[in-house]
């Protein structure tokens, strides 16, 4: 559902990936989790189309990227990181706005917007304007709009930023829930809560994959079951790598 093969991207002199390569399968829900700067944000909009494809090839539901982007924008659910809203419009008609978008209409419009408003629980506030929405609501929001129109992959940019513990706990089984048939990549820059959703575990650190594999597995490998301490090895040994390969690069 999510091919990335060997994507470099550059911000001017400044190389935010380097050659990052993965594939996420139909079922899976994979955490990408790397400190802030890593490179993270720049991969999701990536995928979803907001960033022009500069090295490499990526593949989503089957569609390229540069070369579909509308096919590819049609299948996504993005909720990225500052998740930008219509601050003046009500909140269901902002639900009805982006149902439009995506092609749905009459009891089809109806019927997913229910179903979100229902699961993100956006009961409470419908009638309200975005901008007199909490930051928890505005959060729960932008999921709904992701979500609207079905999509096979979902894209989820720091999620429960702004969640307080229970609604944290509520996103997770619901995430689980919407998982099989779909593939989830979420990022974060907690590893609990990566460790605590995800089949897999993907360490970006400055713009480098440096680690890839199941969270089962690394519990088994970790010291003591201390997946932080294996984490954090990882994080060191790949800026130790970076380092020396300057110096190299320097002589």
């Amino acid at each position: 559902m999510i091919r990335v093969t060997d994507v470099t991207h550059d911000y001017g002199p400044e190389r935010a990936l380097h050659a990052v390569s993965f594939a996420i399968g139909a079922g899976e829900i994979v955490g990408f989790l790397g400190p802030n700067g890593a490179g993270k944000s720049t991969l999701f909009k990536l995928l979803s189309t907001y960033l022009p494809v500069q090295h490499g090839a990526l593949e989503v539901a089957g569609f390229d990227v540069a070369r579909s982007p509308l096919a590819v924008r049609a299948r996504i659910g993005y909720l990225s990181e500052h998740n930008p809203l219509f601050e003046g419009m009500r909140v269901d008609r902002y639900l009805a706005f982006v149902g439009a978008a995506h092609g749905l209409a009459g009891a089809e419009l109806d019927q997913r917007a229910r179903w979100v408003v229902e699961r993100c629980e956006l009961g409470d506030v419908l009638a309200k304007r975005v901008r007199d929405c909490s930051k928890g609501f505005r959060q729960r929001l932008g999921l709904a709009a992701a979500l609207i129109h079905d999509p096979p992959v979902l894209l989820l940019d720091e999620p429960t930023h702004g969640l307080d513990p229970l609604q944290v706990a509520r996103f997770r089984a619901f995430v689980k829930e919407l998982a099989p048939g779909r593939a989830v990549l979420f990022s974060s820059h907690v590893l609990a809560e990566v460790a605590a959703i995800s089949d897999r575990l993907l360490l970006l650190v400055r713009g480098r994959l440096v680690l890839d594999e199941r969270v089962d597995a690394l519990r088994r490998r970790a010291p003591g079951g201390d997946l932080e301490e294996l984490v954090l090895g990882a994080v060191r040994d790949s800026e130790v790598s970076v380092s020396l390969g300057r110096e190299g690069g320097a002589a």
